[in-house]
């Protein structure tokens, strides 16, 4: 049997998933983009929630997120709860094994000065202002708000079954609709582990679960213990989404992990980190780039060799000199160390700048410790805002306690000061898993970008690998040379997900040919993209621009129509007026003003600098309400009997309106994006495509780069292909096509785009096109042709039809374009698969005008 996570892999499910659309309650309320695989984890829910399928989950629903640390779980469980609010939910259970992540949770729902708040200034739903309000127990909660309950599974457990005053018990949940979050779920399967519940802490959130039909448990835990039988049945029709490490890892949200490995002692160990530490301060400021680096003390086992350390630290801060870091410049053989001392060279950077900046750097004052509860508790806030301008911290020292439920972007260098090691035949021991365990927290990306349409938050130097911004995207492990402890933290950590061995790497040469760098197009030429921009609505002058439907808000007057049915008879006796019900349209022009506004002013969404965003060109409130070009041209349908529709009250108009504004703000929220995609503009082809470097697996699919077919062909630019196979198949057909292809064309030049060239499409998402072809057609060489070209198997063409969608849209949108003398004229062709060849070469033939 499939787990449930699984059911969503197939060609169909994905294609079904990539058209639930995520509501507005969640796109509007949370305060940080969402991500694209934060959109799945929605869809996910929001299509076990609405259809049947195969599989699906019984009531009450029980489903567990096995996401990565650091992929933002927590702005999941935001969305959800917001949207859990809309379909009728008010109570929520939030309950976790440790306090300090409680109160990190806290912060992250509850405190809008703080800057991991997940929310918007205000949160809006269905056109009212909703709060976030924490109770004690379900008592005190109300219908209009969202009631959370914050505790951990220990307190919850005793709490329910050793009752006392004001605690909450099980009487709390009855009759009650409850949503249960649970995070780090993996504590809570000692029960199933055991091989039976009873008396568990399991047991009691179970039982909290099935006290109602239509109560809801959302689990989220980034470890699930895949290699256990009992976990594996209990959770099998529960993971709704797995995505762990190495796939987050795989999508670019991590830093790429380092292992440093040297013979130095534990001080110099800690000198060549403050070295590494220094330059990537330097080097971010250097690019404008707001960066305070972070180092991490790691002690093996008590908190007082944790103490020793941070002592022995300030000793050697109070005694830092030059003469230590030149010792490092001329012993150590790190290659980024080495490129650190290039970097502070030309930047005439001396050794005493060096010493000096990282004695002021790292004062006693900036240096925190997390070795036991306490301290992490009383620490809790500089720990989880270690990121913010204003928080001075820049050396943390710990044990344990920051194993779980700790959050931080910008550290880059752990240091581990202690040398031996647990492991037993090859397999990491307990140490080396919590240190693996700990690296992963310290991988999570720092976000930072230097161009206009760079996206924030991945790695973006992959391929670059001698560009010196990649030291941005890299944590450090700085150990000492131990071949046995080294292959036990490698497995640990290529287990985990968070790092691929080297070994199982290759690094290719993308050469451009010179008969490609000597031509006219490679010398003058130029390439055409766009860039990601705020969407602009200049050109709205009514709502008919935005979309907004004419068709009359329909309002149905209360009545006392009703029926009547007896207790023995099947029958019913209606005795309801709906068959005297008549239809009354009432412009909004004719409702009272102050009705109108009233309704008006009961929604931030209608507030005058909100409707100034969509409607650039509007006046006043005035002007929205009467005008023909907004709310003026629109009216209501009243449905009711004769007498009420004589009789329509100011609050039937109130209710009326609601209903339409409602309907009017989802319209707009639908046709409607944050970003778009610019106008096209030229680069140099030369500036932009260059010989680089590549890494791929050893063996895949990748590594084998047609250089047969494609190193003596002048119409291919690079050296070789390392593209998947679909991409392959395409190289052969075009290949095969060359000769028929250069009758009619001329300057025939295919390029494998490497992520040189995003284009964004009218909502502002990012599409890395594989090939751009250009060429030009012999009758008329001034116009040069340039095609944008997809290769995608058919398992994914579902999934990223709107990529294919809007490679179509430039294909029918885009005319010549003039740079100087020459003209361009910017094309795209649909997908290629290999399963629709003769299809391409029709499309593409036509495309080419031959």
């Amino acid at each position: 049997m499939e787990f449930l996570h699984e059911l969503f892999n197939n060609p169909f499910a994905k294609k079904a998933l990539s058209q639930v659309s995520i509501p507005n309650e969640i796109t509007d309320n949370l305060k940080f983009g969402i991500r694209p695989y934060q959109e799945e984890a929605f869809r996910r829910y929001l299509y076990t929630e609405q259809e049947s399928f195969e599989g699906k989950p019984e009531k009450p629903l029980h489903l567990l997120y096995n996401m990565a640390t650091g992929s933002g779980k927590t702005m999941v469980m935001a969305g959800l709860m917001l949207h859990l609010y809309a379909k009728g939910y008010r109570n929520f259970l939030f309950f976790v094994n440790s306090n300090n992540i409680i109160q990190k949770t806290k912060d992250n729902f509850l405190s809008p000065q703080t800057s991991k708040y997940l929310f918007r200034e205000k949160i809006v739903i269905d056109g009212k202002e909703v709060l976030i309000k924490t109770v004690d127990n379900f008592d005190e909660s109300d219908r209009e708000n969202i009631n959370i309950k914050f505790t951990t599974i220990q307190q919850l457990h005793t709490d329910l079954n050793n009752t006392k005053e004001n605690s909450i018990t099980f009487e709390d949940f009855k009759n009650k609709e409850l949503v249960l979050i649970a995070d780090e779920a993996h504590h809570l399967n000692s029960g199933t582990k055991r091989g039976h519940l009873f008396g568990s802490w399991e047991e009691t959130v179970l039982q909290v679960l099935h006290r109602n039909f239509n109560n809801v448990l959302l689990e989220f835990t980034a470890t699930l213990d895949y290699e256990s039988r009992q976990i594996v049945d209990k959770y099998r029709d529960k993971v709704i989404y797995k995505y762990d490490l190495a796939q987050f890892r795989r999508d670019k949200f991590s830093k790429e992990i380092h292992l440093v490995r040297s013979m130095y002692d534990e001080r110099d160990r800690m000198i060549q980190a403050l070295v590494l530490n220094l330059y990537r301060q330097e080097l971010a400021a250097f690019h404008q780039i707001n960066l305070k680096p972070v180092i991490l003390f790691k002690a093996k086992r008590t908190i007082r060799e944790s103490e020793i350390n941070k002592e022995n630290f300030h000793i050697l801060i109070r005694d830092f000199s030059e003469t230590m870091v030149e010792h490092i410049r001329k012993t150590s053989t790190v290659p980024v160390v080495q490129k650190a001392f290039q970097f502070f060279d030309k930047r005439n950077i001396s050794l005493k700048d060096i010493a000096c900046r990282i004695q002021s750097d790292f004062r006693e004052e900036n240096c925190l410790s997390a070795n036991h509860d306490a301290e992490a508790e009383k620490n809790q806030i500089l720990l989880n805002t270690l990121e913010d301008e204003k928080n001075p911290v820049r050396a943390v020292f710990a044990v344990q306690k920051l194993n779980e439920g700790w959050d931080v972007l910008n550290l880059f260098d752990i240091v581990r000061l202690y040398e031996d090691r647990d492991g037993r035949d090859g397999k990491p021991g307990k140490t080396t898993l919590s240190e693996a365990q700990l690296i992963g927290r310290g991988a999570r990306y720092f976000p930072f970008a230097l161009k206009e349409g760079d996206e924030l938050y991945v790695r973006k130097y992959d391929d670059d690998v001698s560009n010196d911004l990649k030291v941005l995207e890299e944590l450090y492990y700085h150990t000492k040379e131990d071949s046995r402890y080294i292959s036990e933290l490698k497995r640990a950590l290529v287990e985990s997900g968070i790092y691929e061995d080297e070994a199982k790497l290759e690094t290719k040469k993308l050469i451009l040919k010179p008969t490609f760098k000597s031509s006219e197009l490679y010398q003058k030429g130029v390439i055409f993209s766009n860039r990601k921009i705020p969407k602009s609505f200049a050109h709205v002058k009514s709502i008919d621009d935005m979309g907004i439907t004419k068709t009359n808000f329909r309002y149905r007057l209360s009545s006392g129509g009703g029926s009547v049915s007896g207790v023995f008879l099947d029958e019913e006796n209606p005795v309801s007026c709906d068959h005297n019900m008549k239809l009354k349209d009432i412009s909004i022009r004719d409702i009272p003003a102050n009705v109108l506004r009233s309704a008006l002013s009961r929604n931030p969404f209608y507030y005058f600098a909100n409707l100034c965003r969509y409607f650039p060109n509007l006046m006043s409130i005035r002007d929205f309400m009467i005008s023909k070009e907004y709310l003026g041209a629109l009216a209501v349908t009243f449905l009711g009997t004769e007498v009420r529709l004589q009789e329509i009250s100011h609050s039937d108009y109130l209710r009326a309106l609601t209903g339409l504004l409602h309907n009017i703000e989802t319209e707009i929220k639908s046709n409607t994006a944050e970003f778009e995609g610019s106008g096209f503009y030229p680069q140099l082809i030369r500036q932009v495509f260059r010989d680089k470097e590549i890494r791929v697996g050893k063996g895949s699919p990748r590594s084998e780069g047609q250089e047969d077919l494609l190193s003596n062909e002048s119409w291919y630019a690079y050296n070789a292909n390392y593209g998947t196979t679909e991409e392959k198949k395409f190289v052969e057909l075009f290949a095969r096509r060359f000769e028929s292809l250069n009758q009619k064309l001329h300057h025939i030049h295919l390029i494998r785009n490497e992520r040189e060239i995003k284009i964004y499409d009218k909502k502002g998402r990012a599409f890395e096109p594989d090939f751009i072809l250009f060429c030009s057609r012999r009758e008329d060489q001034q116009l040069t042709y340039q095609v944008f070209i997809e290769p995608k198997g058919v398992y994914l063409t579902g999934y990223d039809q709107w990529k294919e969608n809007f490679l179509k849209e430039i294909e029918r949108e885009h005319k010549a374009i003039e740079i100087h003398t020459d003209h361009y004229l910017i094309k795209a062709v649909p997908f290629y698969n290999y399963g629709n060849e003769n299809e391409f070469k029709r499309i593409l033939d036509e495309t080419l005008a031959i």
